[in-house]
């Protein structure tokens, strides 16, 4: 088990929400690790299996896992500073080159976007009217369109990284980007830019969102309509955590105006 392997615990990351516990980690052998332990939620519930597919292409590796106990052993990034420190600009170069590498094709065991798309429609507006109708209506019936519509027309099925935004891709050695802390699912391509476009600390304006969408979808080659619909969709469905609430509706509002 991994907690009888000598490992010498340090000082825990900062800023972690979805764990309990994130933190570098000695090996016995002096190697470098960081052990994590989750608090178990539907979206990273399989975040070892994703890891495990991707099997360091990309992102970071997975050393070991204790699945019954939710505690995953990972590769560390060293220096470990996040893509959103080196700008906007050269965020996105390494976005555009990363993405393709983590579209691997998949099923299960991992949770799919149409499953996802109804969970977040089911109760939307409910919880529009329960938190007095924070946007305009406009917003929601967009949001609401899309989650419905997009599920049973998508293309290939690959694995996405529903929260791959500029802090959640960190400065390695082994290589000089990789991803970490998947909330995987899979789905079509045209979702997987959603949580970039809406990635405030890359720049939060008109400007900047619309020219993150344009770019990515230009140079992915993604369906431009898709592309909005999903980021409209999971952008309004994830617009009531208090902390984003505003980038987000602004993210959405401005997606669809230049729709």
């Amino acid at each position: 088990m991994i907690s009888r392997r000598g490992l010498t615990l340090g000082e825990p990351f900062a800023g972690g929400v979805a764990s309990e516990l994130v933190a570098p980690v000695t090996t016995a052998d002096g190697g470098q690790a960081v052990l994590k332990i989750q608090q178990p939620h539907r979206e990273s519930e399989h975040e070892a299996a994703a890891l495990g597919l991707w099997d360091g292409d990309g992102a970071i590796r997975l050393l070991d896992s204790e699945p019954e106990e939710h505690v995953l052993l990972l590769e560390r990034c060293v220096p470990g500073t996040p893509l959103s420190a080196a700008g906007g600009e050269a965020a996105l170069d390494v976005f555009v080159e990363l993405l393709p590498r983590l579209w691997k094709p998949a099923g299960a065991p991992f949770g799919t976007l149409s499953a996802e798309a109804l969970w977040w429609s089911d109760s939307l507006e409910e919880t529009w009217e329960r938190f007095g109708r924070p946007f305009e209506r406009r917003l929601l019936d967009a949001a609401l369109e899309g989650l419905s519509e997009l599920p049973r027309t998508q293309g290939e099925q690959v694995l996405l990284h529903q929260d791959l935004h500029g802090d959640n891709v960190l400065a390695a050695r082994r290589e000089p980007w990789l991803a970490i802390d998947p909330k995987p699912l899979v789905g079509e391509r045209e979702f997987g830019i959603a949580p970039i476009v809406r990635s405030h600390e890359l720049g939060h304006s008109r400007r900047h969102v619309l020219e993150r969408f344009d770019r990515l979808v230009s140079e992915l080659g993604l369906d431009r309509e898709r592309a909005c619909g999903w980021t409209i969709g999971q952008t309004i469905a994830w617009a009531f955590d208090g902390e984003h609430r505003q980038t987000h509706v602004e993210t959405a509002r401005w997606l669809l105006e230049a729709s």
